[in-house]
């Protein structure tokens, strides 16, 4: 796609949004299942239903447009995921391994969270008010992750860590 106007620079970070969830459908599982603490595998299990969430509502704000979801690959959460798997494969104590697991899945909310505050400001300025509530939403579900993730390290797996 020749990215030529700001309609199909939005499109654009769409697909990469929806391309960056697909793939963690997949990872989150795995994270959970490697993950000791009990709140943080709720936490990892509870987003990967709002995961699914947030891919049903891309799904809907790329039918507002002409383009299909499909056909693009988010290098940038390509790498994020594969640096979290390489950190299960190491020989860690459960609880730092805890701890390296919710370092590395705030990457992701972070990520993702730039992701969506700059796709919610193309639909604005692009006059699609319905898509930017839709994405706004998920920007939340990002954010309300990420501080319980935090919740979880500072009030518990952190100091289990250092132990």
């Amino acid at each position: 796609m020749n990215l030529d106007s700001l309609t199909k620079l939005y499109v654009h970070e769409l697909k990469d949004l929806y391309s960056a969830e697909k793939q963690l459908v997949e990872a989150l599982p795995k994270m959970a299942q490697a993950a000791n603490n009990k709140d943080l595998k709720k936490a990892l299990r509870d987003h990967l239903a709002a995961t699914k969430r947030q891919v049903t509502r891309l799904e809907k704000v790329l039918a507002r447009t002409e383009f299909s979801p499909r056909g693009h690959k988010c290098e940038g959460m390509a790498g994020l995921i594969k640096e979290g798997a390489s950190l299960l494969k190491e020989d860690s104590e459960p609880d730092v391994l805890d701890a390296g697991i919710i370092a590395a899945a705030q990457r992701v909310e972070h990520y993702e969270m730039a992701g969506y505050g700059v796709a919610r400001t193309y639909a604005e300025k692009l006059g699609d008010y319905r898509a930017a509530d839709l994405l706004q939403e998920s920007l939340e579900e990002e954010a309300q992750a990420d501080r319980l993730l935090s919740r979880i390290a500072e009030r518990t797996v952190n100091f289990q860590a250092m132990v």
